[in-house]
């Protein structure tokens, strides 16, 4: 038995969830991929992984030994890059997609200053509020905000986001300000459509979350849109927090309701895990990781 081609088939199970769709990832018959999984669990005496019609889970004794197997193939990859002279060659072209507002404010900056630390490096910045299959849309490196899908991606969490209501200071002292959400019913709304309902907002309570009726004057499909209309008077919006936060420093928009905001969103940077990870998306991960985390504490 191949221990270390054993090992890449194993780590590709576990991360793709399946046999058919590790054997599509690494390009080896699915029956091949079978036998050499139960050649390893042979080798070993143990059960590594539970198979069912549904779905595959690593068991107790499997999961350490998964994560060593991990780590040793990083190893190696690095050893191989190191012995290729490419760790210290940074080169080609990447792709990144983003939210439309986060992308502008928070990834462009990071990526210009990436780029000058690269040169050798050429980038697409992909800003989209629409989700893009990262195999089909040939995207090596995708920032997602929300709770993710299970899936075979591996993500990097760089913070959290809160969805925020918020008005100008203009709208507020000519309105009474709401003292729990039921209050938005005799308000002026503006409801950016991709993140909320126009017929109701939700807000926590206790531990649960609820659906409160709001009044939207204006629905708007775009954040900034709905940010201006705010800034404007034109009354309480909804949005994420990083998308007004220099307005909000600025005193320009006031937040209302912070008691009764639902659970943050994570922000997470993902790629498809490909094994070794190239040198150009290593390099942005260790360049980019740090800094958007920096960022969105400020």
């Amino acid at each position: 038995m191949d221990r270390l081609e054993a090992m890449t088939v194993l780590v590709a199970v576990v991360e793709a969830g399946s046999l058919s769709a590790a054997s599509r990832r690494l390009g080896m018959p699915l029956a091949t991929v079978s036998r050499k999984l139960l050649e390893m669990e042979q080798h070993l005496k143990t059960r590594l992984i539970n198979r069912s019609s549904r779905r595959m889970t690593v068991t107790d004794s499997g999961r350490p030994y998964v994560e060593a197997c991990k780590r040793i193939l990083d190893q190696l990859a690095d050893a191989e890059r190191e012995a290729r002279g490419e760790s210290r060659s940074a080169t080609g072209h990447l792709t990144l997609t983003a939210p439309l507002v986060f992308g502008r404010r928070h990834a462009l900056p990071v990526v210009i200053d990436f780029l000058r630390a690269y040169p050798a490096i050429d980038l697409r910045l992909n800003l989209s509020d629409h989700l893009l299959n990262l195999l089909e849309d040939r995207v090596d490196v995708a920032l997602r905000i929300g709770v993710l899908p299970a899936s075979s991606l591996v993500a990097k969490c760089i913070g959290a986001t809160r969805h925020v209501v918020c008005a100008s200071p203009e709208y507020l002292a000519a309105r009474a300000r709401p003292q729990r959400p039921e209050d938005l019913a005799e308000h002026d709304c503006i409801t950016f459509e991709n993140l909320a309902s126009p017929r109701g907002w939700t807000f926590r309570k206790g531990r649960s979350e609820r659906l409160v009726p709001i009044h939207s004057r204006l629905s708007v499909t775009t954040a900034e849109a709905a940010i201006d209309a705010a800034v404007a008077g034109v009354g309480f919006t909804r949005v994420l927090s990083y998308m007004i936060e220099d307005l909000r420093r600025a005193g320009r928009l006031v937040l209302v309701l912070e008691t009764f905001e639902p659970a943050a969103w994570p922000i997470h940077l993902v790629h498809a895990g490909q094994k070794p990870l190239p040198v150009k998306l290593r390099a942005f991960l260790d360049y980019a990781v740090p800094r958007l985390t920096a960022r969105l504490k400020q």
